[in-house]
């Protein structure tokens, strides 16, 4: 089991779901691009939470805490993509990406183009605010132009049922759902507690 998560926007509980992720599957872990926080990354915050994780080296790490592309560009680097290498393993894996969908990794390359040459399934996180339904909406459709599988939509915390059933009546019947409710905290003892309360379903 490999898996690509990414979400409908930023800010919305992308890495603690790849914790939750990680935990519940007994995943190893890969943020290929790091823009900003390397003092605190996300692979730092994924061993603090789970038990024992394995996280692989990033490709990039980024200083600026900015979209990849200007990162990169402000340390006169070129983000290629064919220096991304999936790390091989047996184990599952949980790979975390930056931002949605649509996020830069150049001027004419975006995350959607990665996880198109890694060939891994997607797990796309929805968190509710106002707008959520028209980005999970149009995440869902360029994945589907792009015939990459969405083998997970993540319901991260609580939601309207009107939202959700907008949101879920536009997957596919093969997408499971896994709803994961709100969080009170960030500690290992929180994400241990998520996945096992973790829930997995269809339509």
């Amino acid at each position: 089991m490999k898996l690509f998560m990414t979400g409908i926007g930023t800010e919305i509980g992308k890495t603690i779901c790849s914790a939750i992720l990680v935990q519940y599957f007994k995943a190893e872990y890969w943020k290929p691009v790091q823009s900003g926080d390397l003092h605190h990354t996300d692979s730092h915050k994924i061993a603090e939470w789970t038990d024992h994780a394995v996280c692989y080296p990033e490709t990039y790490r980024l200083h600026l805490a900015a979209s990849p592309h200007q990162s990169a560009r402000t340390e006169n680097i070129q983000i290629d993509l064919d220096c991304f290498q999936l790390p091989e393993t047996e184990n599952p894996l949980i790979v975390e990406g930056a931002g949605g969908l649509m996020v830069p990794l150049s001027d004419h390359r975006f995350m959607i183009d990665l996880i198109d040459l890694l060939n891994l399934p997607v797990a796309l996180v929805v968190r509710n605010y106002l707008g959520c339904i028209n980005h999970s909406l149009l995440s869902i459709m360029a994945l589907q132009q792009r015939s990459i599988k969405l083998e997970y939509l993540i319901l991260n915390g609580e939601f309207p049922i009107d939202t959700e059933k907008v949101i879920c009546s536009f997957i596919e019947k093969e997408t499971k759902i896994i709803r994961i409710p709100e969080l009170t905290g960030t500690g290992k003892e929180h994400i241990k507690e998520a996945a096992q309360q973790l829930t997995i379903t269809k339509l």
